[in-house]
């Protein structure tokens, strides 16, 4: 099914838990931050809709997406987050530093989870070109940093369910 003029952020599957135990971190990227921030906002503003507290949410911003990895891995170790929800947006340019530095980003941020056994989320755009990164940041298909935060949610639900 296309999902050209679909709501991305539309939720399937199981309920959302309450977040009202749990412990959140919310690593932003500065580079784009007019799309970045809207999906920091969305991600808060998700994490509390479904129960979690102002003081149980820490946000800190790096300066571009390939630092996300560092600035999670230092919210891990210097907080005591159930989660951490990585923000960040590499809009495809005319040279190879946006594969570069995607596969980086989603590599680094994997070794994460299976180093520190959090969730560490994936809340990364990769569009093609702004208009699409508007779109995924709170335009037609609904804002990513939503999604990431009820995934966040789950996530460290699943742990508690084990």
């Amino acid at each position: 099914m296309s999902s050209v003029n679909n709501n991305l952020s539309w939720t399937k599957g199981s309920a959302i838990p309450d977040a009202s135990e749990y412990s959140f971190g919310i690593v932003w990227a500065e580079w784009n931050e007019d799309i970045t921030g809207a999906m920091r906002d969305g991600a808060y503003k998700t994490l509390i809709a479904n129960g979690a507290k102002p003081e149980n949410i820490i946000t800190k911003a790096v300066p571009g997406s390939f630092e996300l990895t560092l600035g999670a891995q230092m919210m891990a170790e210097n907080t005591d987050v159930d989660a951490v929800i990585c923000i960040g947006c590499v809009i495809q340019g005319e040279t190879k530093h946006f594969d570069f530095i995607c596969s980086a980003v989603a590599h680094g941020i994997t070794d994460l989870n299976r180093e520190f056994g959090i969730p560490f989320v994936f809340g990364v755009l990769t569009p093609d070109n702004q208009q699409q990164a508007i779109d995924r940041a709170g335009g037609k298909h609904g804002n990513k940093g939503d999604e990431a935060a009820i995934t966040a949610i789950k996530m460290v639900a699943l742990e508690d369910s084990f």
